[in-house]
């Protein structure tokens, strides 16, 4: 990677901001897709805890459980079948989708453009911000009514 290169301080803070508001939206576009299948991963140990238990075993007594499970995996395999179909233009996952794909490079040009323009710690200190905003927005998160 380039070192940074010598800005004046109002250009900087420019620079950065754009860098920044670019890194988020094009972040935020690519976690959209890649979230699902790492939820997946996280849903399929969940499916399985949830019928591992003697409400599951026992379904004649616990009809009501056992629908609320069987729910859940309606909601898990959709989920995860409409991230397939934003990701992967093939049946085996092998051919990545044009948009996909260039999400990924501007991301990696993004990345590129930080190192250039502000350093390799700045991209770290963005990648930081980045990770704390998104955990702070679950948090912040209202159950809409």
């Amino acid at each position: 990677m380039a070192a940074k290169i010598a800005l004046a301080k109002k250009e900087k803070d420019l620079i950065r901001r754009y860098l920044v508001w670019c890194y988020k939206a094009t972040k935020e576009s690519l976690d959209r897709i890649d979230r699902y299948f790492t939820q997946h991963e996280v849903d399929k140990f969940v499916l399985k805890e949830l019928t591992k238990t003697r409400e599951y075993a026992s379904k004649d007594k616990n009809a009501k459980y056992f629908e609320l499970v069987q729910s859940f995996i309606f909601y898990m395999d959709k989920k995860y079948l409409n991230a397939q179909r934003e990701k992967f233009e093939d049946s085996n996952n092998s051919i990545e989708t044009p948009n996909y794909k260039y999400l990924q490079n501007r991301l990696n040009a993004i990345e590129k453009a930080i190192c250039h323009f502000l350093g390799k710690p700045e991209l770290d200190k963005i990648n930081k911000l980045y990770e704390e905003e998104m955990t702070k927005r679950i948090f912040e998160a209202r159950e809409h009514k």
